[in-house]
């Protein structure tokens, strides 16, 4: 009676084991498949959507997940407030030169080394807020002289 027991515990251990072992082995699988759809999706121009959207990317309008990032560049606050400068250059997407690159503010195409020019405010338990000036075009021509 114990052996029929023994292997009736060890037999249902076998299966969570192996049923974990699929979940993980699929649920990477799967992720992966997923991430390489979108990624497709967005290549064609699909997958966009309008500038000041969370997750999305400034320049391009390109959906992006929570592991694609957008490279920018803030300096340090000159006031010493909450608030800093900052150049964003793009996504990796729109970095590539795959997708056409606009300035949100004054709808000019950028060329690969030009940037847009923002304020990131910074607040305490909260995520940080990112305010779009403008290229380094039209933030210079409309700046005060």
């Amino acid at each position: 009676m114990s052996n029929y027991i023994q292997i009736l515990i060890f037999v249902t251990i076998g299966i969570v084991l192996l049923w974990f072992g699929y979940r993980l082995i699929m649920g990477q699988w799967t992720k992966a498949r997923t991430n390489w759809k979108i990624k497709a999706l967005v290549r064609s121009g699909k997958g966009t959507s309008t500038p000041g959207e969370p997750q999305v990317c400034p320049i391009c309008s390109s959906k992006l997940e929570r592991s694609d990032y957008v490279k920018t560049h803030a300096f340090p606050s000159i006031t010493g407030g909450k608030d800093r400068l900052m150049h964003i250059r793009g996504c990796m997407f729109c970095m590539e030169g795959n997708l056409e690159r606009n300035c949100p503010v004054c709808n000019a195409t950028l060329a690969d080394e030009e940037f847009l020019v923002a304020r990131l405010f910074e607040r305490p338990r909260r995520r940080a807020h990112v305010h779009v000036i403008g290229c380094n075009h039209c933030r210079l021509k409309f700046s005060p002289q």
